[in-house]
């Protein structure tokens, strides 16, 4: 399975995706499709992919950090990041790099050691600064341009379980993965 899924990718990519130790990503775009869904109550909705969901556990267990920041702020994402057990997340961000950087200091880890995921303009200087920047599918297309990566899925859709298993492929994590949920 890991020869399978490592041959989608330039040589480039798996070097950059062998050298992760954290996985960052954007909220809106990526972990969800992007859509605010109000109520005539007030209430808001999103909708999460439980296969993004179930993969960041094993990075955990791997020994990667993951994390997520959003420009926005929302009880639906605090709600979803504690239950995902992150590393960290931060809402209402307007440097995400700045943060990034902050973060990845506490854990005594480089930039090309990171893997941030987004996909508009409040993601760019986190894309180019990573180790590998990554875009879903449907980012806006300056975003996807400065990329190192682009996905087959689109925000919400398993982004977050696209990039992992490449990322735990690429290190050769995958394999004893699947071993030990079969």
């Amino acid at each position: 399975m890991t020869t399978k899924i490592l041959a989608k990718y330039t040589l480039t990519q798996i070097q950059a995706a062998s050298k992760i130790k954290a996985l960052i990503f954007d909220v809106d775009g990526v972990l969800t499709g992007g859509e605010v869904i109000y109520t005539n109550t007030g209430d808001e909705l999103k909708l999460f992919n439980v296969k993004d969901g179930q993969i960041i556990r094993f990075l955990k267990s791997s020994g990667i950090v993951v994390g997520a920041i959003t420009g926005r702020k929302s009880d639906l994402v605090e709600r979803r990041c504690k239950e995902l057990k992150l590393d960290f997340f931060h809402q209402g961000a307007k440097d995400k790099w700045k943060l990034i950087e902050e973060e990845i200091s506490g854990f005594n880890l480089l930039p090309d050691e990171v893997c941030y995921i987004g996909d508009d303009l409040i993601d760019l200087r986190s894309i180019i600064n990573s180790g590998l920047g990554v875009s879903p599918s449907d980012g806006v297309e300056y975003i996807r341009d400065k990329a190192n990566l682009i996905t087959r899925s689109k925000g919400g859709e398993g982004v977050i379980r696209e990039v992992a298993d490449f990322i735990l492929a690429a290190q050769g994590k995958l394999t004893n993965i699947i071993k030990i949920c079969s």
